[in-house]
């Protein structure tokens, strides 16, 4: 299982389709407070997240505190001042993937202080960012590839039709 750590997510929408890409590949969702939205039955509705039964979430009110109750574990940090491409690191089961708010990103101290570890999605010159959620996609599906989609379904059926 991978874990993705959300730290200040500021979009319900992105957090929304966040949530339901751990729900469909079995990771765990982390976010770091303070949050630009909050979670309630009508906004969980509107963000996507009707998947939320499936879903195994912990929140946090820091940094520290996310730290402290797991200090177990390989970090990545998705930022695109990362010096190395997302799909050059090896990622075991149990590794934490973890993505900035939409608007700045992860805090430059934090990228500093873990310069091995900080991963980029290969872009074109003059592109921002991708969108977080997309990006968390293609993150965690490359580390799902590394470990061969490990306790997923791989393989689909037809509905009228044998293959």
């Amino acid at each position: 299982m991978f874990h993705i750590v959300l730290v200040e997510p500021e979009i319900p929408q992105n957090t929304g389709n966040i949530a339901r890409t751990c729900a469909a590949t079995g990771s765990q969702l982390h976010i770091i407070r303070p949050m630009g939205f909050e979670i309630d039955d009508k906004k969980m509705k509107r963000a996507g997240l009707d998947y939320w039964d499936m879903l195994n979430v912990q929140f946090y009110d820091s940094w520290a505190e996310f730290e402290e109750k797991n200090p177990e574990g390989t970090k990545y940090f998705s930022t695109t001042k990362a010096l190395h491409t997302h799909d050059e690191v090896c990622y075991r089961d149990g590794d934490y993937l973890v993505f900035g708010k939409e608007t700045k990103g992860l805090p430059e101290e934090l990228l500093h202080d873990n310069p091995d570890t900080c991963i980029r999605i290969p872009m074109v010159e003059g592109a921002r960012s991708l969108n977080l959620s997309n990006s968390v996609a293609v993150v965690v599906y490359e580390a799902l590839r590394q470990t061969r989609f490990t306790s997923l379904k791989t393989q689909g059926a037809l509905t009228k039709f044998n293959w």
